[in-house]
């Protein structure tokens, strides 16, 4: 394709062109190198397994789907009241700070097994794993952009006799939005590993069991066709997070680029 005609494609446009090209190599690598299904299917044997099982598939989308949004909500909701607590804290975020830093060591693959002994098999064990998960990207950066607020913003609010709510509302946190927004973007972008874990490793429901029970059975097709319903979900709500950011921080000059 022409450079310049590829240029002046929207986002949209170009995510379905490299979408194509994906799924053409894919076609071309199976029947190339000859695979046999079940170790690589190609596209309309998924697309068949998509639509043979779409009832079974959305019943476990919509499992995995709210595990994704509750566990988007108590991870942002505790990471933002971190990195509040930590601005206005120094000695929580001596304290703090670290502890974080370890958790992410940990992979949370190792942890998703105590998870699911302490929360139990259904949707607490996964939403604490996705919370995990999106936890420490949306800390790290509120607490960033929080710290960060201008100085001369903060003495000319003092100056007119702002109070501490006051500063904090109208000038800390409207500052540190756009660092915010960059958390949220990329908590949207891994909260599906967190509950994809967790289903993997005990469940009786979602996409990750899906995956995990058509594995076991060698039905490739349909495990491909469970990795293509999660990746569009993954896709969608990073899009979904992208535009309300757009709307929101319109002030921004690069929230608001042309695509």
């Amino acid at each position: 394709m022409n450079r310049k005609l590829f240029n002046h494609l929207g986002a949209g446009g170009r995510g379905l062109v490299i979408f194509c090209g994906l799924i053409g190599l894919w076609w071309v690598a199976a029947v190339l190198f000859r695979l046999p299904p079940y170790m690589l299917p190609t596209p309309p044997v998924v697309a068949e397994a998509l639509w043979n099982g779409r009832s079974y598939l959305l019943e476990h989308t919509l499992i995995t789907a709210s595990e994704i949004l509750l566990g988007l909500f108590f991870g942002l909701s505790c990471g933002a009241f971190l990195a509040l607590m930590m601005v206005y804290s120094p000695l929580l975020q001596r304290w703090l700070m670290p502890v974080l830093v370890i958790s992410q060591a940990i992979p949370i693959f190792a942890l998703a097994p105590l998870l699911v002994l302490w929360f139990g098999f259904g949707l607490s064990s996964k939403i604490v794993a996705a919370s995990l998960v999106i936890f420490f990207p949306v800390a790290a950066s509120f607490y960033d952009g929080l710290r960060r607020t201008e100085t001369g913003w903060m003495d000319l609010a003092r100056t007119m006799g702002a109070s501490s709510y006051s500063q904090l509302r109208h000038v800390r946190l409207v500052a540190a939005l756009p660092a915010f927004g960059s958390g949220l973007r990329v908590a949207a972008a891994v909260a599906p590993i967190g509950a994809v874990i967790g289903e993997w490793v005990g469940s009786a429901g979602g996409l990750g069991y899906v995956m995990l029970n058509a594995n076991a059975r060698m039905q490739t097709a349909v495990c491909f066709a469970a990795l293509f319903v999660l990746s569009l979900m993954a896709v969608a709500l990073w899009q979904l997070v992208d535009v309300l950011l757009k709307r929101i921080l319109y002030w921004v000059p690069d929230a608001n680029r042309a695509d």
